[in-house]
């Protein structure tokens, strides 16, 4: 890590600070409906906060475009809004896809109300996203984050086709986390820039800058599943074993792995049939082949590709705050 950058997303939030408390504004103001339980619900999920990282992607497109100027740039906020709005309806319907009990240390909005209110409430979000999509009068930034949407979702059904399956290749599994991670980020980073008037090559900077830390984002939460505890991450540590998600740890393990080992994940992961001790013991196969680290080195190599594709960024206050924001997602590993 470079010397004169910190690994902390703090820069990024307070260089867009004031655009950030209207974009909640936003989101507050379009949670509203005439019926009690919609509100309620989409704000146990979104006052649960997280780093609001893809709202701020998108201010930091249009930031990259116009400056300070890009301050009070209201169809950027409306994006901002949409953008979190589309990742909370993904989050509802994946919580209840895989029948979660905790989403960042807290109760799901599944476990309170059940499954059907939260599709629904997800549903309407997504439905709440588009409203504000369409009020940027941009037909071009439309196509984007609709495009993103629907990946997302190819790549939540890619995921659940790979479940159970650990001798699935790795490019599967990136293919997975572009779509419903990466991708989000990225329609996200280069939407902002372009509903601002940005150049070309500066949207398809922010897009590449979000693609690539989207995927290390995603590799760290998925490494960090087999270390990680409750309060660290926002869930339980093995959750994904239990659930039979192909990871790339996995992959990497049962590519180095012996007979047994493969044996041992294919009856575990594979058949669902889990006994007692059994992810100490996927812990202690993966550390024997030093998987987790691996997966974390590579994490690394993508926030590198992030920070290359800033340089064309002529403001240095943005440039350094991505950077640290790039840095703060592999700072989990420690």
């Amino acid at each position: 890590m470079s010397a004169s950058h910190t690994a902390s997303i703090t820069p990024l939030t307070e260089l867009l600070s004031q655009d950030m408390r209207l974009v909640n504004e936003v989101i507050i103001a379009r949670m509203s409906s005439d019926v009690p339980m919609i509100p309620q619900l989409a704000n146990h999920l979104i006052a649960a906060g997280g780093k609001r990282m893809r709202p701020l992607l998108c201010l930091a497109g249009a930031y990259a475009v116009r400056g300070a100027d890009a301050s009070g740039d209201h169809k950027a906020q409306l994006l901002s809004a949409a953008v979190e709005f589309i990742h909370n309806a993904t989050l509802l319907h994946d919580d209840v896809i895989d029948e979660s009990d905790k989403r960042r240390g807290r109760d799901t909005a599944n476990a309170l109300w059940g499954n059907e209110a939260s599709v629904l409430v997800g549903d309407f979000l997504f439905a709440r996203a588009f409203e504000l999509m369409v009020e940027t009068d941009d037909i071009a930034v439309l196509g984007m984050l609709s495009s993103a949407s629907a990946r997302i979702t190819e790549g939540e059904v890619k995921q659940m086709t790979m479940a159970g399956k650990p001798e699935s290749p790795m490019a599967d599994y990136l293919q997975v986390i572009t779509g419903k991670t990466a991708i989000l980020f990225a329609a996200a980073a280069a939407s902002g820039a372009k509903v601002s008037g940005g150049a070309k090559e500066v949207i398809d900077a922010m897009h590449h800058y979000g693609l690539s830390l989207g995927m290390a984002f995603q590799i760290v939460d998925d490494a960090l599943d087999y270390r990680s505890d409750v309060a660290a991450m926002g869930k339980n540590s093995g959750d994904d074993f239990v659930d039979g998600k192909i990871t790339m740890p996995v992959i990497l393990a049962w590519e180095k792995g012996t007979e047994d080992e493969r044996a041992f994940w294919q009856r575990s992961i594979g058949e669902g049939d889990i006994q007692e001790g059994d992810f100490a013991k996927a812990v202690a196969i993966l550390d024997s082949y030093s998987a987790i680290d691996e997966a974390l080195q590579r994490a690394k190599s993508y926030v590198d590709e992030a920070i290359k594709a800033l340089d064309i960024l002529s403001d240095e206050a943005l440039r350094s705050a991505l950077q640290s924001a790039a840095y703060y997602t592999v700072a989990r590993t420690s």
